[in-house]
Parts: C-alpha cells; sequence; structure tokens
C-alpha cells in the first residue's frame, strides 16, 4: 500500500521548525523509521509531515564534564560507530547496535524513537535507566522532563501540541557503576518481546530497574537495590508492582530482570 496524501515541509533550523508547529498541526520526521511504515500501511494518516532531519541543532553532540547532550536527529548508527561521544563508555554503543537492522539503524533517529514510543523499543527502555533527562521546545519555551515520564502510555508521550524534542541529555556514571540489559527476540531485528535495563551506581546513588516491552510504558521497579541484591527476584518486584497482571504474562520480564542482573557481573568497574 501507499499513504493517503500528505503535505511535505523541509525545516533547515530549529526557528523554522517551530515556526511550522505553531502554524499547523504537522507530524515530525527525521529518520523516518517507524512512522513511514505506519503511513505505507494507513494506520498514519498525517496531513503534513515536517522533515527535521537537517536541522543541525538537531544533529549535534554535545559533552560537558557530567552528561553527553544527544540532538534527538542523531542516528542509532552515529551512536553504534562512536562517532559521538559515549557517556556511558560503551553501554549506548551496545544498545544501539543491537536496534533493527543496520539499514534503519543508518537513519533511525534517538528522538524519533523515544517520539514513536513503541513499548518494545529500545531507547524506551534504556534510557530512563540512565537517568536521561529529555529537553522539549514549544510556545512556552524550553521544559525538561526525566525520560522515565517522558513515555505515558502505548505510542504515546507527554508532548503537547506545537512541541518538539530537541535532545536527550545521559549523564555520566561514575567508575564503579554497573549496568545490564537484556532483551527477548524471536530473530535479530524484531522488537522484543520482553526487556530489563539497569544500571548500579553507588558513587552518584543511581540505581534503577527499568522493565520494557510490557505493551505499555517502561515500568520503574521500586527497591531496586534489593532486586540488584538478590533480595527481592524478578518475579516477585513485577507481581509487587503489577497485581493485577498473571504471572504467565510477565514471566518473560522476570527472566530479563534475572539475565540483565547476571550480566551486571561482567560490566566494568
Amino acid at each position: 500500500m501507499k499513504p493517503v496524501d500528505f503535505s511535505y515541509l523541509n525545516a533547515m533550523n530549529l526557528e523554522q521548525a517551530e515556526n511550522a508547529l505553531a502554524g499547523q498541526s504537522c507530524s515530525i520526521v527525521s529518520g523516518n523509521q517507524s512512522l513511514g511504515p505506519m503511513m505505507n500501511l494507513r494506520l498514519a494518516r498525517p496531513g503534513v509531515l515536517l522533515d527535521v532531519s537537517r536541522v543541525e541543532e538537531l544533529r549535534r553532540a554535545e559533552e560537558t564534564d557530567t552528561e553527553v547532550r544527544f540532538g534527538a536527529a542523531v542516528t542509532h548508527a552515529e551512536i553504534e560507530d562512536g562517532t559521538v561521544p559515549d557517556p556511558t563508555g560503551g553501554w549506548m554503543r551496545a544498545a544501539a547496535s543491537n536496534i533493527a537492522h543496520r539499514a534503519v539503524r543508518n537513519r533511525g533517529t534517538i528522538g524519533g524513537s523515544l517520539c514513536h514510543a513503541d513499548p518494545a523499543a529500545d531507547w524506551v527502555t534504556v534510557l530512563p535507566a540512565l537517568s536521561a533527562q529529555i529537553s522539549i521546545a514549544g510556545p512556552d519555551g524550553v521544559r525538561k522532563v526525566d525520560a522515565i515520564d517522558f513515555v505515558v502510555g502505548p505510542y504515546a508521550t507527554v508532548l503537547a501540541p506545537g512541541e518538539i524534542v530537541v535532545s536527550v541529555a545521559v549523564p555520566k556514571p561514575s567508575a564503579a557503576a554497573r549496568w545490564g540489559y537484556w532483551k527477548f527476540v524471536r530473530q535479530v531485528g524484531e522488537f522484543s518481546k520482553a526487556s530489563a535495563a539497569i544500571l548500579d551506581d553507588p558513587d552518584t546513588g543511581r540505581s534503577r530497574v527499568i522493565v520494557g516491552a510490557l505493551g505499555r510504558q517502561p515500568l520503574l521497579i521500586d527497591k531496586p537495590d534489593d532486586v540488584i541484591a538478590g533480595r527481592i527476584d524478578g518475579k516477585a518486584a513485577l507481581s509487587h508492582a503489577l497485581p493485577d497482571m498473571p504471572a504467565c504474562a510477565v514471566r518473560m520480564h522476570a527472566v530479563a530482570i534475572d539475565r540483565a542482573i547476571e550480566q551486571m557481573a561482567g560490566s566494568p568497574e
């Protein structure tokens, strides 16, 4: 199938993008690896596409002493290849390298993945575990949202009309930090059936257990230190967090937590 007719706008800078969003209802694209297929299947029928792939402000990655700020249009492949700084010392590169296939990673972007908000997407799970913060520009200026609060449901985010994701800031973990990310896929390139991302950083006090691919927004597990230390197993943590969900429905997610914890043993310290 082919998409229904639509108008196409190409923004060359952030000001042009913001002006276009202020004047009409647009669907923003950059890599177009998610919205494009949905349009071809006519599951999505935007009247206007706003292409921001050439906006320089969205294509930069800036490093400071404490974080790396990725422009929303930085591609998965650029993170995978190390052409932009990796604040985690390789964890983000590893996650990026397992997103879909290389052809998708060449064009798909970190901001686009977040905004599409597929519950099974990698960055939707990984970035909240890394305590990332998202900068959003809109009619009232720029606001910042923690990654764990950005996705509010399947394919739903906190973005309001006229707003655009500008950047994703990922703080640098300490040298003592450990990391694990595990996902189940039937074959390479598919979206995960269950996933878990875990950060344990005692020097900064950041410890997080995030579960993804639940058909909803990512789940932040309570008492992550107890889960990481094995005092609470993954199954019990999920049963407490999702009491209305049958145990069989989250069995793979519980295993993903356990596998991510096992993987942490190989994290550099």
